[in-house]
C-alpha cells in the first residue's frame, strides 16, 4: 500500500525514471544499460519511500503510541507553553529508509495547529526542534494536552499536514508526512510516565510512548 500523500511526487518521479530510460535509447548499449538502471533504482527508490504498512497497536485503551516509525534520540523533561509543566520530551529521528506517514498518537480534539517556517538542519540534531520548519500540533485528551511536531531535517524539504482545527482524532489514525528524512518531537502531560528510553526504534501507531 502507498499513501495518497506523496501521489504527485511518486508521478513525477516515475515520469523522470520513463525519460531517462527512454534517453538510453539514444546512446551506445552500456550508457543505455546504465540508464536504465537508474531508472529502476530511482522507481524503486520512490515506492519504497512513500510505502504505507497497515498497523495494529500493541495496547488499546488509555495509551499514548508513537506518531512516527524512527529511533529514539532524547527522551527529556521539559516544561511546555501547551502541557504544562514537567512534561515529558521524547524526539524521533526518521532516517529516508523509514516509513514516513505520521499517525495520531492519541484520542482527542485538535486544539493547537501551528506552521513555523525555518531553517534545514540535520534532524538529529536537537536545534532542530526550535529553528527548522515545523508543523506543530496539539491534541486535548483524556490523558491532558498533547503535544507533536513535524519537523523539516537536512533533506526532508516538505511537511504534509491536512488536519483541522478543532477536529475529532483517533488514535493511530494518519495524519500526514514529512518527505525524505525528519523527526518528530511529542510531549506528553504531565503524570504519563514515558515507556521508551533513548535507542529504542518506533513505529507508527503501534509502539507505546505512554499509558495514561
Amino acid at each position: 500500500m502507498f499513501t495518497p500523500y506523496g501521489r504527485s511526487t511518486l508521478l513525477k518521479t516515475v515520469i523522470i525514471a520513463l525519460l531517462l530510460g527512454l534517453s538510453g535509447l539514444l546512446f551506445p548499449p552500456a550508457a543505455g544499460a546504465a540508464l536504465a538502471v537508474l531508472a529502476l533504482l530511482l522507481s524503486g527508490f520512490a515506492l519504497w519511500f512513500f510505502r504505507d504498512p497497515e498497523r495494529s497497536p500493541a495496547e488499546s485503551g488509555r495509551v499514548i503510541l508513537a506518531p512516527a516509525d524512527g529511533k529514539v534520540i532524547l527522551v527529556e523533561e521539559r516544561d511546555h507553553p501547551f502541557t504544562g509543566k514537567g512534561s515529558t520530551l521524547v524526539s524521533i529521528f526518521m532516517s529516508p529508509l523509514n516509513v514516513h506517514v505520521n499517525r495520531i498518537p492519541v484520542k482527542g480534539r485538535v486544539r493547537l495547529l501551528e506552521y513555523h517556517p525555518g531553517s534545514f538542519n540535520m534532524a538529529f540534531d536537537h536545534r532542530s526542534m526550535e529553528e527548522n520548519e515545523r508543523m506543530d500540533i496539539g491534541i486535548e485528551s483524556e490523558a491532558g494536552k498533547v503535544f507533536f511536531s513535524q519537523v523539516s531535517g537536512f533533506l526532508a524539504r516538505r511537511i504534509v499536514c491536512p488536519l483541522e482545527l478543532g477536529e475529532a482524532v483517533e488514535c493511530g489514525r494518519r495524519f500526514g508526512m514529512i518527505k525524505f528524512g525528519s523527526r518528530v518531537d511529542i510531549l506528553i502531560p504531565p503524570g504519563s510516565k514515558p515507556a521508551l528510553t533513548v535507542g529504542e526504534k518506533t513505529r507508527a501507531g503501534e509502539t507505546l510512548i505512554a499509558r495514561y
